[in-house]
């Protein structure tokens, strides 16, 4: 059989069919849950000239940033919608989340972590004037209210997929890095997922320029990790956001990042018209393949889109 066969096979797949109905119900969840929060629903952003440059984040594994040209303008692909979240509660609005389409080409050998994709989206949301503590409650209340009404409204689903959903209790473990290197080595992630029956928090990671730096405790951040157990790993990424023209130019120079690469932002924060805020990144595939139980991320995808995988359809 070739592979293109086999990929119209997987679309005749009754299991695949099952989880994309548990698929429908956790996105109705997810917008239910961020309106009644008060959130306003922005439309993403596919094109632009700047996006997030995943640099200096450990955990990044890039191998080439996107680009076309356009009318005169080089423009890339959305790898994050962060620095667009920030620029974007200038319009006033407190709290904001979009269901954001990431591009984000990956080296061939992330396709056998069966976490990654190389096509995938994420509920990014940012609130104005928030602490890391206050996306982290509503993360954890997302995360329950998600789950339950998943258990509730696809019983016959997930009896199929044969996965028991259980809820975890609030507030979630949290871990320092520091502390889960310690106690599970700098390859902590797996490790430390597959260690743990409910989803918890890792805090304090030193990474991009907007994350932003404790300033009361230089060399720590005030940036956040959600990892699932059972080995299912990172669910979301976020933090507090430098704002600061000051800070974040600092930032960008101690990372090797060239601020001219960034400079219709940077004007933003120059005038002074960015504010504090905080906010995180669902990767919306790694919570369906979580609550699912599936292998492989690429198995909840009707196309799949596996760092390394060719792609027929």
């Amino acid at each position: 059989m070739s592979s293109l066969e086999l990929s119209l096979a997987r679309l005749r797949d009754g299991k695949l069919a099952t989880t994309l109905r548990v698929q429908s119900t956790v996105l109705k969840a997810i917008h239910d849950f961020m309106t009644s929060k008060g959130f306003v629903q922005l439309m993403p952003i596919i094109t632009s000239r700047v996006t997030d440059p995943l640099w200096p984040d450990p955990g990044a594994s890039i191998i080439g940033r996107p680009k076309i040209n356009y009318n005169g303008q080089e423009l890339v692909l959305t790898q994050s919608m962060i620095l667009h979240k920030q620029l974007a509660l200038i319009t006033g609005l407190e709290r904001i989340y979009i269901m954001s389409p990431n591009i984000r080409f990956e080296k061939p050998a992330r396709g056998a972590t069966g976490r990654h994709l190389f096509e995938f989206t994420q509920m990014d949301f940012e609130m104005a004037h928030a602490t890391m503590k206050d996306v982290m409650s509503l993360v954890e209340d997302l995360v329950i209210y998600t789950l339950k009404r998943v258990r509730e409204e696809r019983k016959e689903e997930l009896e199929l997929l044969g996965r028991e959903v259980r809820i975890p209790s609030k507030p979630f473990k949290v871990y320092t890095t520091h502390e889960i290197e310690e106690k599970y080595g700098s390859d902590w992630e797996i490790k430390a997922s597959m260690d743990h029956k409910e989803p918890f928090w890792v805090t304090c990671f030193k990474r991009e320029f907007y994350d932003r730096e404790d300033p009361d405790n230089p060399g720590h951040y005030r940036n956040y990790d959600l990892i699932y157990p059972e080995g299912y790993g990172e669910a979301l990424s976020g933090g507090e956001r430098e704002w600061e023209y000051e800070r974040i130019i600092a930032r960008m120079k101690r990372d090797g990042l060239n601020p001219e690469n960034f400079k219709e932002y940077i004007e933003a924060a120059k005038r002074g018209l960015l504010v504090p805020s905080a906010g995180a990144g669902l990767g919306v595939e790694r919570f369906v393949r979580y609550i699912v139980g599936a292998k492989h991320i690429g198995d909840i995808q009707p196309f799949r889109r596996v760092p390394g995988e060719p792609v027929y359809l």
